[in-house]
């Protein structure tokens, strides 16, 4: 007698918010139950402040069961009913991002090797750059475009448009500053919101301007650290996704802090990318909450 093969399954993460009220997690798990989905997980938090109530939902449901326009008007019935905002994605389905980048290419790198090696669920459809391709001749871009855009007071509106226009070509939805050091206009920040991560060094007392490593070794300061954050019309003053810092002492010259720097910001922006790819991040007002892994 042959085994019996299991039927093959579809995942999806379910990201919802809404005003608190007792039954939300009743009426969506048995909404979710009677499609015949198995939930593989779930996390909830409810932020008392505000009254509103976030979740996250792992699920799958059999090849066999309803479609997706099936399964999202259901969940359109229940938001109209809750008041609810949600996002529906299917889990295997990775996210098309583009990557802007400037000199400093640690960030670039260091995505590129985790989405080569399976690690980040990202598939990058082009990567924009302020200099020009030969300025990166040592990176293995494995066929991704490049573009090379060099942006000045003169032409930055034109430049925006193309990149405006190379994310709705490619169907881009995320894009990622990985160092790129040009300032977005108000206007392109809006256009990006909820879909833009920089990755910036900060400090503990902030330096801002050139060389804020050279600043910080002059100040003595014994922290130094990175923050990954949603791109606003507010200059880095986005809803924060994710920091991490690490200790300096005397010891440390200006090129070690650039050195440790470069390492706090490669592994911030790739934790803050994995969690925007696994929708993790629910932006809310100024901050955002994150679903941990």
């Amino acid at each position: 007698m042959s085994a019996h093969k299991p039927e093959s399954c579809r995942s999806y993460v379910l990201t919802l918010s809404c005003p608190n009220r007792p039954g939300i997690v009743a009426g969506i798990s048995r909404a979710l139950f009677d499609l015949g989905a198995d939930i593989a997980g779930a996390q909830q938090f409810d932020e008392q402040e505000s009254h509103v109530f976030f979740m996250r939902i792992v699920f799958s449901l059999p090849a066999s069961e309803p479609e997706l326009a099936t399964l999202e008007g259901v969940l359109a019935g229940i938001a109209a009913d809750l008041d609810m905002k949600w996002s529906l994605r299917e889990s295997a389905r990775p996210t098309r991002t583009v990557i802007m980048v400037s000199r400093f290419d640690h960030c670039l790198v260091d995505l590129l090797y985790r989405w080569r090696i399976g690690e980040l669920a990202i598939e990058p459809v082009a990567i924009i750059a302020n200099h020009p391709r030969e300025t990166y001749a040592h990176i293995n871009m494995e066929g991704v475009p490049f573009h090379y855009l060099p942006v000045s007071s003169a032409n930055r509106p034109e430049q925006e448009a193309r990149i405006e226009q190379i994310v709705c070509d490619t169907g881009a939805e995320l894009v990622v500053l990985a160092r790129y050091m040009q300032i977005l206009s108000d206007r392109m920040s809006a256009w990006l919101a909820g879909r833009c991560i920089n990755i910036h060094h900060s400090f503990l007392p902030g330096f801002k301007g050139a060389r804020p490593y050279h600043q910080a070794f002059a100040r003595g300061v014994k922290l130094i650290g990175a923050t990954a954050h949603f791109v606003t019309p507010d200059l880095d003053e986005g809803p924060i996704i994710e920091q991490d810092v690490e200790r300096i002492t005397h010891a440390d010259s200006p090129d070690d802090l650039i050195r440790k720097g470069r390492d706090i910001e490669r592994r911030v922006l790739a934790r803050a990318v994995r969690y925007f790819t696994e929708r993790r991040v629910i932006a809310t007002g100024h901050k955002t909450i994150v679903f941990s892994p």
